[in-house]
């Protein structure tokens, strides 16, 4: 049967990539456009029209209440309420990164689609791309032994587009920062200490042809803390104008993995083994994958039933440590983090979801 899809934001995250992997799932007859929905009236109706639906909805509420899934492709600050109104309503939701932006929404949003018939996917969805996931089966399979320490970056000059990635509540971790450490977290497990520096680089931006006040964070380094010694950076900002190296470099005591290109758009993997002497390298096994891939795969999840591989718990990790980074990099002080997420499991046919084992404090305590 063919799901609802009802899109609530409809600018330029959905209109590239989003609106294709929508028409890949409308051609091969599993959703159908239910509703959409945009603040902008010229946005709203041009999407509208392209997939023949009402284009004069009164806002969010009409969508969720039309839709089996729900899009929520909004400005960050936006992301916590409306989730949660799709959720609260029974309905399927992806979410854009970052889940929430505060730790009480993205609570809220945790506790709801546990407790409720509908599944949450938030972005980013890193984790599903084949070239991360044979990244990830190398590092779980001991290949480079025990993990040491690890880089990750991703970064680019910002956007011009839209005011609200500069002002409270968007900045570039919770833009882009987002990537890495949900990819870093999910090879190493859960951080549990975060100090930072991040800052205003460039206080001035041109935005859509007028000048404004950056008011969030455009340059940070990230310094993640996963016990007995076991440390990772990321680098990230609206401030690298191009770069060459691996998106990640994960060390261990017996080799490293690089994952090349960037973690949303890789181009394959690295890797060396101290008792091979010699670099292997393994090309991008999927160059078409998009970073919309997450909802295909709650797509999947929803016609099956299968558990997600990108958990909820997952998202709210990555947006503690990123919250963390901002104040220690206001006062200098680390920050403790306290939650955990399950480790992702991408063969759900050979595991129950309750059986999974959870990386949080206590595994890494040996309790």
């Amino acid at each position: 049967m063919s799901l609802g899809l009802g899109v609530i934001g409809c600018g330029s995250v959905f209109a590239g990539p989003y609106r294709a992997m929508i028409g890949e799932l409308r051609a091969a007859g599993r959703v159908h456009v239910s509703a959409v929905y945009d603040i902008d009236p010229v946005r709203r109706h041009g999407a509208a029209a392209h997939y023949d639906v009402d284009r004069d909805l009164r806002g969010p509420e009409d969508v969720i209440e039309a839709a089996d899934v729900v899009l929520v492709l909004t400005s960050m600050n936006e992301h916590g309420p409306l989730a949660k109104a799709a959720l609260d309503a029974g309905r399927h939701v992806l979410v854009e990164k970052p889940m929430a932006t505060s730790l009480q929404e993205a609570a809220e949003l945790v506790e709801l689609a546990a407790a409720g018939p509908g599944g949450l996917v938030c972005a980013p969805h890193t984790l599903l791309s084949p070239t991360f996931r044979a990244v990830h089966g190398a590092v779980r399979a001991g290949e480079v032994g025990d993990l040491l320490t690890a880089r990750a970056r991703y970064g680019w000059p910002g956007p011009w587009w839209n005011e609200w990635f500069y002002a409270p509540g968007g900045g570039s971790l919770f833009d882009l920062g987002v990537y890495n450490v949900t990819s870093l977290c999910a090879l190493f497990g859960p951080a549990r200490r975060v100090t930072a520096m991040v800052g205003v680089a460039i206080p001035e931006r041109e935005v859509n042809g007028r000048r404004i006040r950056v008011e969030a964070d455009d340059n940070a380094h990230v310094l993640l803390d996963f016990g007995d010694a076991c440390f990772a950076v990321v680098t990230t900002g609206f401030t690298m104008q191009r770069y060459r190296s691996p998106a990640i470099e994960v060390y261990g005591s017996e080799g490293t993995v690089q994952l090349l290109g960037d973690d949303w758009a890789p181009e394959g993997w690295e890797l060396w083994r101290n008792g091979d002497g010699a670099w292997r390298v393994f090309p991008e096994s999927d160059p078409q994958w998009q970073w919309t891939e997450g909802l295909r795969h709650l797509v999947d999840c929803v016609e099956s039933g299968r558990p997600t591989v990108s958990r909820p718990e997952h998202a709210f990790h990555a947006l503690e440590v990123m919250l963390a980074a901002q104040a220690a990099g206001r006062d200098g002080v680390a920050r403790s983090i306290e939650s955990g997420f399950p480790d992702p499991v991408y063969d759900p046919d050979w595991v129950d979801l309750d059986d999974r084992r959870v990386h949080d404090r206590r595994s890494h305590d040996g309790l």
